[in-house]
């Protein structure tokens, strides 16, 4: 995505003449029913596939932490308005609320909503969820000893935030930032796909728009929807994977330790004697070595 337009420069709609051509050794993914290279317009794509999900993402966590970590630090009337604004936006059903201000948003046939349009919908409504877990780890953190041991001495109220319990919520926010994107990722294509963003503008999403719009499916232009996709699930994959790593290497109870073979293998041998029981009289019974 970085180095793409050094790659592969030009203008990635350009056609080249040759249109629904398979694979080959001048088109490496063929191209579409107007003569686009595909291979050009993924590497394009993936740029703005991916600004899109990272700055979702960003965003939707900041909200997330201002919203939950604050509630659940001044609890009181603050921690009900924004707790009561979370649960509104958790009852509603994402995609369909996405799909609606998508649709209500300025551009007329999508063609004026551009990246900033589907940040600003994604991030509206993606913050919830991760507010709700912030909110509850806040509350436990809030009972903690160093906790009030800082508001014993005097601290202000954003200095315990920034300095007290956002450092030990750290793996949490890293967590929700993951999720954050790859949903962010997905909801993004779907929009495209459904023709909610502009269709114009060279993304994953849109390389599934026009090869549906031209049945690439019905046409065996396997090579015009397939890459994409695939894409799609390998970068989702591969966050959830980060996420998965994270998790095991920040939380104690599910970090483990590499165990050379021969030491499992001695290890078993000296149990499988330790576990013979040694009669030294009639009355008495131990398990020596």
């Amino acid at each position: 995505a970085v180095l793409g337009p050094l790659v592969m420069p030009g203008d990635p709609n350009a056609g080249s003449g040759v249109t629904l051509a398979p694979p080959s050794a001048q088109h490496w993914l063929g191209t579409t029913a107007i003569g686009q290279d595909v291979l050009h317009q993924l590497v394009a794509g993936a740029r703005l596939s991916l600004f899109i999900g990272f700055t979702c993402g960003l965003v939707t966590t900041a909200v997330a932490v201002l919203v939950g970590v604050t509630g659940g630090y001044l609890q009181g009337w603050v921690d009900e308005v924004l707790s009561l604004l979370a649960n509104v936006f958790l009852v509603i059903p994402q995609l369909p609320l996405i799909i609606v201000l998508a649709a209500l948003a300025p551009g007329a046939g999508g063609a004026g909503r551009g990246p900033g349009t589907v940040i600003v919908v994604i991030s509206l409504t993606g913050w919830a969820w991760g507010a709700r877990v912030l909110r509850s780890m806040t509350l436990t953190l809030r009972q903690r000893d160093f906790v009030q041991a800082a508001r014993l001495s005097g601290e202000r109220t954003h200095r315990i935030i920034f300095c007290e319990l956002l450092p030990n919520l750290g793996a949490m926010v890293a967590t929700n930032f993951i999720f954050a994107t790859i949903s962010a990722i997905l909801t993004e294509a779907t929009l495209e796909f459904l023709g909610l963003s502009n269709a114009f503008q060279v993304s994953w999403g849109t390389m599934l728009y026009w090869a549906q719009n031209n049945d690439a499916l019905l046409g065996n232009a396997w090579w015009w929807f397939l890459p994409p996709g695939l894409c799609i699930a390998l970068l989702c994959t591969s966050l959830a994977l980060i996420n998965y790593g994270l998790d095991s290497l920040v939380n104690p109870r599910l970090r483990t330790i590499a165990v050379p073979k021969r030491a499992t293998q001695a290890a078993s041998r000296r149990g499988r004697f330790r576990l013979r029981p040694q009669i030294t009289s009639q009355k008495a019974v131990s398990y020596g070595e």
